[in-house]
């Protein structure tokens, strides 16, 4: 007989968005439970020893955007165990001879290292952060509020720019990052550097509508990138703790099964013999997973099945390749450097990157794919035995079905061996200094931490799936069609990276329904 516990709301997957929806109702004073399928709590915020005395990231790496939300000075994180290390440079581009582009917090000292490049494109990076900073600064603000067309127009169209007006603004979100990074900047080194920092949030450098995702770097300088001390699972370690302090319940090795629906609405959440109810269910899984899954289809509203299965999913983009290492990479200038404070990013030239491409869009893994190579235990001592460092490597880009119909599980392997040849040709040392790898194929991804097709931002972050369109208008404001059943996420506004501002935004409407009806 199953019995029954009942929560002011019940939140299902322990990532990031999750925990931090969690931790804003409980500090509101509802009773919450959160699920959790795997034996810890992170999602694609998790650090794990997967070999002895080796921390690595399982997920997301570099914290960016977190820090322009007021989250962790709200959950007061610091008290439980969560401190950040500055990157600077927060990236860098080696080049032959032990060179390298380094992109330092410092806009100027930034701007003298292109200068050792191309002094013109000094000049053009400094006057392309000032243009687009402020519509970068809308951008960020428009994340953190509803995702209404009225917020996107006042935050970003409206943007202020010296010397710009509101139709420049426009074709910044219009424009591909492509086209943007081609007409300012000369260098084929700015220009790869900038591409390949631009497509990590996964549309092609043609894609229109991809403008912001070079323009929003800028920011960086504002706030800085940083990393966890102890791994990026460090954030949602500390946002348990802060969760539970609060009087919150986190239940690990715990699977929702089912969501519970009673006359039309949401109303607990079933795992195994028990089932848990509540006023609110607030999933924190992807949209499809949520609806396709959880939900039996006769609970669906009309027609919604169908457009949630013409959501652009995406045919997996990246994959990891994560070691242990004996030493760290050498471009040439010694070890350690200052570039292995931040990301490594190793894209020679922008055909380069647009070639990975076409491989991918072709159905095939890029044979020779760009890779950001990441150092932190350069930074961060407590991540590898002593002597020792963690080598992480993300790529781009990998397709989750191939073309040759070969499986990933026969795959992974000489796929992987790629993405180290591209770290090879930039640092001959690391050829027989990598004693342990864990590989992340776009399947892994999708078993291990439910990242579906293997797309780490859910859906793709294309302009049709973005604002008021994430995941489909009716399901835009965390708020489903199904009374008693949210979302937050990335499967949500403003989309994918650690932010936090979904889970934020979702307790909030949660929190509305709740006291309306308390």
């Amino acid at each position: 007989m199953m019995s029954e516990t009942t929560y002011d709301a019940i939140v299902i997957g322990a990532g990031h968005n999750g925990l931090v929806c969690a931790c804003y109702l409980a500090k509101a004073g509802h009773k919450v439970l959160v699920l959790e399928r795997r034996p810890m709590v992170g999602g694609a915020v998790c650090t794990e020893e997967i070999w002895p005395g080796y921390k690595i990231d399982v997920g997301s790496s570099v914290h960016l955007m977190i820090h322009r939300t007021p989250i962790i000075a709200d959950l007061e994180l610091e008290r439980y165990g969560l401190e950040y290390i500055e990157m600077d440079p927060w990236a860098a581009l080696p080049l032959p001879g032990g060179r390298a582009i380094c992109f330092h917090r410092d806009l100027r000292k930034t701007c003298e290292s292109i200068a050792q490049v191309s002094p013109r494109d000094a000049i053009a990076y400094e006057e392309f952060v000032a243009r687009w900073l402020p519509v970068t600064r809308g951008v960020f603000e428009a994340f953190q509020k509803p995702p209404t067309m009225a917020n996107f127009g006042r935050h970003v169209i409206f943007a202020k720019s010296p010397g710009r007006n509101t139709s420049d603004a426009l074709r910044l979100i219009l424009s591909s990052y492509g086209r943007l990074i081609k007409e300012t900047f000369e260098s084929t080194e700015m220009r790869a550097a900038m591409g390949w920092l631009a497509a990590q949030s996964g549309p092609a450098p043609n894609e229109p509508g991809t403008g912001p995702f070079a323009a929003w770097w800028g920011a960086v300088h504002e706030t800085g990138a940083k990393r966890a001390k102890g791994g990026s699972g460090m954030l949602t370690v500390a946002l348990r703790r802060a969760f539970e302090a609060l009087g919150g319940t986190v239940l690990t090795d715990a699977p929702a099964e089912r969501i519970v629906m009673k006359n039309g609405r949401a109303t607990g959440v079933v795992v195994g013999a028990q089932t848990y109810s509540a006023r609110a269910v607030v999933s924190a899984c992807h949209v499809l997973t949520t609806f396709q899954k959880l939900l039996s289809p006769e609970d669906l509203p009309e027609d919604l099945g169908n457009r949630l299965e013409a959501l652009n999913v995406g045919n997996g983009f990246g994959m990891t390749v994560r070691c242990a290492a004996s030493e760290l990479p050498d471009y040439g200038a010694g070890q350690p450097h200052e570039v292995h404070q931040g990301m490594q990013l190793l894209c020679p030239t922008p055909e380069f990157l647009t070639d990975a491409y076409a491989d991918y869009a072709a159905g095939m893994p890029s044979r020779k794919p760009a890779v950001l190579a990441m150092t932190f235990s350069a930074l961060d001592n407590t991540l590898a035995p002593p002597g020792k460092h963690t080598v992480q490597l993300w790529s781009q880009y990998f397709p989750y079905d191939r073309a040759d119909g070969r499986s990933w599980d026969d795959t992974r392997e000489e796929v992987a061996d790629s993405i180290c040849e591209t770290l090879y040709t930039y640092a001959p040392n690391m050829r027989g200094a990598i004693e342990n790898r864990f590989i992340q194929s776009p399947l892994d991804l999708e078993r291990t931490l439910g990242l579906l097709r293997g797309n780490v931002m859910h859906l793709e972050m294309s302009l049709d799936q973005m604002f008021s369109f994430r995941p489909l208008p009716e399901l835009s404001e965390y708020k489903t069609t199904i009374p008693g059943l949210f979302l937050t996420g990335a499967s949500t506004h403003p989309g994918g990276g650690v932010f936090g501002a979904s889970g934020v935004s979702a307790a909030r409407v949660v929190g509305n329904v709740l006291k309306k009806k308390s």
